[in-house]
């Protein structure tokens, strides 16, 4: 079987590995790639565009490619899954339709609001004076969101007025998101604790993967700016089973039941962002039309389950009859970044110790990374790494990540050392 894998970044590094690690695949072609996803077995790249739908669609017919799947958001959003269905190729991800739940912020969270699915208190702006008015009578903390796609970094958590009225400035008035910020999304803020709660849902069926959470912000304790995802562990405790059934019931098959009413099924993977209070009771910050990044890695390292089956499955719509079976391992990935990432991504510095992290045990996923003249691995802006291992618990897998990652170097490295802390502190 020959697949087509559609993105470049640490998520799609971890499809790819896994989906060439199924005795039904006989190649992985990866879209258009990274510098480290040529290394595995089995696993080629070649340079088309995640947009280019043409030459995907061209390749993917004169490839006789059995199955495609999606990675990023952009292309689902652009309508790559309709143009694939309609031409019969099998692939997985949502329809342009569906992908609304991830490409505007004001349509999910106005079908939220449709299906009564537990969300923060919202309003929409295309107008800065409208928005800073609405601002004078709902003070920080607040949530300021950009309503398109901004590559996870269009939310600002404002603890201040004037960050909040800041960041209505930036994304109206400024264009600092461009047409992504065209209209903001102005949301109450929530407390609690995050995670990511992703389901392969194949119209009418969502199943569960296994829980984790993402460290959004670029430095340790959570503090400084959003980012794409600076590391990520699975399972997250915080995700009891009384939460994950509420989760289940009050959010995920309504969400499935409501899109398929509206005439949009949703075919993929649905992420749900959760905030999850002090009573066990969650609520959404986002969807996302797509495996999250960098959850995808720590997931992956736990999977037993072939992958190449579950999509199987999916395309049959017959995930009522399958199941996830998952290692009691916990695993933990940590994101190593350029430096001044997010506000800027240095590019072009010789990236050593990959082979010696690899060494360790733990598995090195590639995001951001490409070759020079000389053939050496080099650093290609935004989140370069993703450092992954597994462990009996979150504590022994955070260790094991972090000796790997200390063998890593370049001139201008960025990297959180406390991924997975609430965890820990569960541990112990």
């Amino acid at each position: 079987m020959h697949i087509l894998l559609i993105g470049s970044g640490g998520r799609e590094h971890a499809l790819a590995w896994k989906l060439a690690a199924s005795n039904q695949v006989s190649q992985v072609t990866v879209a258009p790639g990274n510098a480290g996803m040529a290394t595995e077995a089995k696993v080629s790249t070649i340079a088309i565009d995640v947009t280019d739908i043409d030459a995907l669609e061209a390749f993917a017919q004169n490839q006789q490619v059995a199955m495609t799947v999606v990675g990023p958001e952009a292309p689902l959003v652009k309508g790559l899954v309709d143009r694939f269905v309609a031409s019969k190729l099998p692939v997985i991800g949502p329809t342009k339709a569906a992908a609304q739940l991830e490409g505007s912020k004001d349509f999910a969270k106005q079908f939220m609001a449709e299906y009564d699915i537990p969300t923060a208190q919202f309003a929409t702006f295309s107008d800065s004076a409208d928005a800073l008015a609405y601002l004078d009578t709902h003070p920080a903390p607040i949530v300021i969101k950009a309503d398109g796609l901004a590559a996870g970094k269009g939310v600002v958590v404002a603890q201040t007025d004037e960050e909040a009225r800041r960041a209505v400035h930036d994304m109206l008035d400024d264009k600092t998101f461009g047409a992504a910020g065209a209209r903001v999304v102005i949301e109450e803020f929530l407390a609690g604790e995050e995670a990511s709660f992703i389901c392969l849902v194949d119209g009418k069926t969502a199943l569960p993967l296994a829980t984790s959470q993402d460290h959004k912000a670029r430095n340790e304790g959570d503090l400084g700016p959003n980012t794409g995802g600076m590391g990520a562990y699975s399972p997250a405790p915080v995700v009891t089973p009384s939460v994950h059934d509420k989760v289940m019931q009050r959010i995920v098959n309504p969400t499935v039941r409501g899109m398929a009413k509206n005439g949009a099924p949703f075919t993929g993977f649905l992420y749900v962002g959760l905030m999850i209070d002090n009573a066990g009771d969650p609520r959404v910050i986002e969807y996302n039309a797509r495996l999250g990044d960098p959850e995808t890695q720590p997931l992956l390292m736990r999977l037993d389950s072939d992958l190449v089956d579950l999509f199987n499955a999916a395309l049959a719509a017959e995930l009522h009859d399958a199941e996830m079976i998952w290692s009691d391992d916990s695993a933990v990935g940590i994101v190593m970044a350029a430096g001044e990432y997010p506000a800027g991504s240095s590019r072009g510095e010789v990236i050593e110790g990959i082979d010696a992290a690899d060494a360790t045990g733990a598995k090195v996923f590639h995001a951001g990374t490409s070759h020079d003249e000389a053939g050496n691995t080099i650093t290609a802006g935004g989140r370069i790494l993703c450092v992954t291992a597994r462990g009996s618990s979150v504590s022994q897998a955070k260790s094991l990540a972090e000796t790997a990652a200390n063998e890593i170097h370049w001139p201008n490295i960025h990297w959180r050392r406390d991924i997975g802390y609430r965890a820990v502190a569960r541990d112990r």
